[in-house]
């Protein structure tokens, strides 16, 4: 069972990688030839349908996040990276939990695509579509609060992992394609920080005036980064951030140190099992 869940954590690896490597082409082909409209993870997916085989292509994406959503579920639940039992650890934890809620509605997104029953035609992300929906639950505008944090905290915990190399901890990377992988990885990591502490951001404003339309996702993180000083240039170069963060997630996917869990830690995690 831990070699089949070790796979579907690599795929779903891969799966995510596909998925920024769209997203930031989408957005660095538009910081190159003009345009300021920034699209998100549906429209990023949605491009896939343009290419032969791409409802098969999508299916398999689809599969990818599934499995990466499972993962993200192992690593909060089951403690799947064996993390310390300190603030530090139960917060990573919590991270882990909030990824994969935000990737499932992405990966639903994907299947439906793949499965011609339709999509997120308004252009919006799994961010977008989670937010709304917790604000339409009780307590709504507090949960939403509690995953602006979270959104915030995992913003900076990735920049700074970029930025001191705290991936290497988990990831073996070939000594032969070191020199180029590492710098990738950093600018990818420091990139995609970036744009969750903009989500985060977003998304407590969201909070404050209880308003699911405020609740930007990606392309709106993105289309606020082109609207600063300089804007065409930051954009440009979150956008080969992006990119850069995909080729790191296909790397995780191929160098990853995953300890997958097992039986008995699935009996372990249910009572009584």
């Amino acid at each position: 069972m831990s070699n089949h869940f070790e796979t579907l954590a690599r795929l779903g690896y891969g799966a995510r990688g596909v998925v920024y490597l769209l997203l930031g082409g989408l957005a660095l082909a538009s910081a190159l030839w003009g345009g300021s409209d920034a699209e998100g993870s549906s429209d990023a997916l949605s491009s896939l349908l343009g290419l032969p085989f791409g409802r098969i292509l999508l299916g398999l994406v689809a599969v990818g996040l599934f499995g990466y959503v499972l993962w993200k579920m192992a690593q909060g639940l089951l403690n799947a990276d064996d993390r310390d039992d300190d603030l530090e650890g139960f917060a990573n934890r919590a991270g882990q939990l909030i990824s994969g809620g935000a990737n499932l509605f992405l990966a639903l997104s994907a299947a439906r695509l793949a499965l011609s029953l339709g999509g997120d035609s308004g252009g919006g992300n799994g961010e977008e579509t989670a937010s709304a929906w917790l604000l339409q639950q009780p307590f709504g505008p507090f949960l939403l609060g509690v995953v602006a944090c979270g959104v915030l905290a995992a913003g900076g915990i990735q920049a700074w992992y970029g930025l001191t190399h705290g991936y290497r901890k988990r990831l073996s990377l070939p000594a032969a394609h070191a020199k180029w992988m590492d710098p990738v990885c950093a600018f990818g990591l420091v990139a995609r920080g970036v744009v969750f502490a903009i989500i985060g951001g977003f998304l407590f404003y969201a909070t404050f005036t209880v308003s699911p339309e405020q609740a930007g996702g990606t392309a709106e993180a993105l289309d606020y980064v082109h609207a600063l000083p300089f804007g065409p240039w930051l954009y440009g170069l979150v956008a080969l951030g992006l990119v850069a963060f995909g080729a790191y997630s296909v790397i995780e996917g191929l160098y990853r140190r995953i300890d997958a869990p097992g039986v008995s830690d699935l009996r372990n995690a249910v009572p009584g099992a």
